[in-house]
Formats: C-alpha cells, structure tokens, sequence
C-alpha cells in the first residue's frame, strides 16, 4: 500500500512531491489480568472436560467391579460351567445352584441380530426419503413422527405385540414355518400357529422399538451432506438416485453405521416388552424364530422375587455381568467401525 504524495513545501518551484507518512496509531496498553482471562478459562474447561471423562470412565468401572464382587459368591456354589450350561436355571438351593449363560446368550443375540435385519433397511429408508425425496411441509411432520415412536413405552409395545401383532402374524409365520422348514431359523418344535410368543414377534416387536433411534442419527449425517457436491453431480446430470449413491450415502455411511449399532445396544438391552412376549412360549429355545426362550433382561426382569436372597441374587447379577461386558463389546465395535470409515474416506 503507498503512502499519498504531497507537494514538498522545500521545492516549491520545481514541483515534486514527498510522501506523507501516516499519523502512527496510539498505543493501547493491554492489561495483563486480560491476557490472562482466556488462558485461565481454558485450562479451567480442560480441566473440567478431563474431570467428566474420568468420571464416566471411573463409573462405568465400578458398575463393573459391584457387578463382579456380586456374581463371584454364586459363581463358587454353581455346579455347572456358567459359560457353556444351558439347562434349567435352578437356585433355590443355594448350596447347589445350577445355572449358565449359554441359553441366555443365544436368545438374546438372535432376537437383537434378528431386530436389527428388520430395521436397518426401514431406517435406510425413510431417512433418504425424509432428507432427499419429501417435499418440506412432508418431511418435518414425517421426521416428527418416526421420532414419535421412542416416546411409546416398551410396554405397550409389549402388549400391542402379544395381543394385536402376533394373531396376524400367525398365517405369514405359518407359511415361512411350512416353506422354509428346511432352514433351522424357520424350523423348529413350536408350531407358529399355536402362539405368538416367540422370537420372531419379538424381533419385529423390536425391530419398531429401535426404528427411531436409527433413523434419527442416520437422518441427521444425511442432512449435513455438502450441499456443493450435491450441486456439482446434479449440474453433471446425474438424476436422483445417482446424487443419492455417489454422494449421499458415501458421506453418510458412518452415521448410518452409528444409528445401526445405537439400535443394536438398544435391543439387547430391551426388556418388558420380550419379557410379556416370550413369557408365553410354548417351546424352548432352539435357534429358530418359531421358539421362545429368555434374554439377559427378560430373565433377571421375571426373577424379581429370587432378588431377596444375595446367592439367588447373584446368579442373576452374573448374567447381567454378561449382557454389560456383551453391550460395551458391541459399542467399541460400532466406535471401530466409524473410525475405519472415517480414516477410508479421508484417504489415511
């Protein structure tokens, strides 16, 4: 930047021309107790931030460890291996007790996995139709209404898919049960038409009750696509289905994964409405979607009255040590998976 020319009152007669420097700027002392400030709330917010982290940190490890000193006394007067036993539970002699996690741990898996199938593509869905295809007075009231079915209690959800759901789930049960028999998911000793309280009512109970979840977090990555990337492949005539594969889902996968494993966490620890679902089947459990049988909840949740006695108890604590340890496997997991995605779609 140069400086404006004046006229140069010492060559008057010759006509040339100095520059005129600028007036200087007053100095403004600075306070040091200011230059302080900033530095001093800083630290105190690290600290603080540092403070939370360590305390959900030390939480989650005490829940832990009390789950741990509870189970180890019924552990010591179980006769059964507690990790391969998948018999009758059996603790009302608490010299004897005889009781195992095997039985517990495939119901639960298979009803999460099974939820979790049926949810994923609904979710997928109805958040690219709300982000990408609605018209905006739709897609607000939509959003609203999807979100709406977090707030139904679980046990209503529990009723409505023992006494409404499950009658008319029977002829598509009974169908699958007669022309798919010859896969063990579709098999099985509980003939579908005798009740509803099984694993397949249950999964598509679910499979409503974490719908919302996935498609709230899936909904909100999906919104915050570049809106220039969606502009660059529209301006190079791609239609819309061709913006939503190259530019929609690529950015969004992480999210989509994220509300996945949100909803998976969600089913596993989901309790009153499979316990008034499978409460009434008339089967054991035997890997098919036809049969009954208990998860982690439901069987500490249907054994409150064992509660009073701390061996009883802690049988029960023992399995809820189990579904803990199995809920924050599936949470790193889900942390795994978005950091790889992350780190691929970054290029690193």
């Amino acid at each position: 930047m140069t400086m404006p020319a004046v006229p140069n009152p010492a060559d008057a007669g010759s006509g040339a021309v100095v520059a005129a420097p600028f007036p200087e700027a007053p100095v403004v002392p600075i306070s040091p107790w200011g230059q302080g400030q900033p530095q001093v709330g800083d630290r105190v917010f690290r600290r603080l931030a540092q403070a939370s982290g360590a305390l959900m940190v030390a939480l989650i490890a005490a829940i832990g460890g009390f789950l741990l000193l509870r189970a180890i006394p019924a552990l010591e007067r179980n006769r059964e291996n507690f990790f391969t036993y998948g018999g009758a539970w059996v603790t009302t002699d608490t010299s004897a007790m005889h009781f195992g996690m095997l039985d517990l741990l495939q119901v639960t898996i298979l009803v999460a996995l099974f939820a979790l199938f049926l949810a994923m593509p609904v979710a997928l869905g109805v958040a690219l139709f709300i982000t990408q295809y609605a018209p905006r007075p739709l897609a607000g009231p939509l959003a609203y209404a999807v979100d709406l079915l977090a707030a139904v209690p679980s046990i209503i959800y529990g009723v409505w898919g023992l006494q409404v759901l499950a009658p008319r789930l029977r002829p598509i049960a009974s169908w699958l049960n007669h022309a798919l028999g010859w896969c063990f998911l579709f098999a099985g000793g509980n003939t579908p038409a005798t009740g509803g309280g099984t694993v397949f009512t249950g999964g598509l109970v679910l499979a409503v009750m974490i719908l919302p979840i996935t498609t709230a977090v899936t909904r909100e990555v999906f919104v915050q696509t570049p809106i220039d990337q969606i502009e660059a492949a529209l301006a190079l005539g791609a239609t819309r289905w061709e913006v939503v594969r190259t530019t929609v889902l690529p950015f969004g996968k992480s999210g989509y994964v994220s509300g996945a494993m949100l909803g998976l966490g969600r089913a596993l620890g989901e309790t009153m409405a499979l316990l008034i679902i499978l409460r009434g089947a008339r089967a054991a459990f035997g890997w098919s979607l036809f049969d009954g049988g208990s998860t982690f909840a439901t069987k500490i949740a249907g054994a409150a009255s064992d509660l009073d006695d701390p061996y009883r108890a802690g049988a029960y604590i023992a399995a809820g040590l189990v579904l803990f340890v199995l809920t924050f496997l599936v949470d790193a997991l889900a942390r795994g998976a978005v950091a790889g995605i992350g780190r691929r779609r970054s290029g690193r």
